[in-house]
């Protein structure tokens, strides 16, 4: 089963958050936190590891706290989740690190590539000025067959 670790769930909440907030103030991780309910320390990590990929910037002083480093059109859920669980993967033998045991007999290392691939296109299509728009809109992406 495919599944975002919790920390990217956080990343997202947080980032969307910041989006939202942005033109008011930088906000402080204990700040998210405690809107989503979500624990303070694991939040403080997930924003430190957001500020070192380079999708949120630290400030520092009386005014400190988290704010995007770009608009919030310019970053991607992709952006977003790799930042925290670095590259998505739905099998192991979609990447190019060497082959795995049974490599001359598969037969779905292509077609899992492909979903693979459409994957990362619709996480990166979506961004978080899209995340944060506060309509019922439920396509987000559209699908095609």
């Amino acid at each position: 089963m495919f599944k975002l670790s919790k920390k990217a769930d956080y990343a997202l909440i947080a980032v969307k958050h910041l989006a939202m907030h942005s033109q008011k103030h930088a906000c402080s991780a204990g700040e998210i936190a405690e809107a989503y309910g979500i624990s303070g320390t694991l939040m403080a990590k997930v924003l430190q590891k957001l500020a070192r990929q380079g999708v949120v910037q630290a400030r520092h002083g009386a005014a400190g706290g988290y704010q995007l480093d770009r608009e919030p059109g310019q970053i991607s859920a992709l952006d977003v989740i790799a930042a925290i669980d670095g590259p998505v993967l739905i099998t192991s033998c979609v990447t190019n690190h060497g082959n795995c045991d049974t490599t001359s007999k598969c037969s779905i290392r292509e077609p899992l590539r492909r979903v693979n691939d459409s994957i990362l296109q619709v996480l990166s299509t979506v961004t978080i000025a899209q995340l944060s728009e506060e309509t019922q809109d439920t396509s987000l992406v559209e699908l095609r067959s």
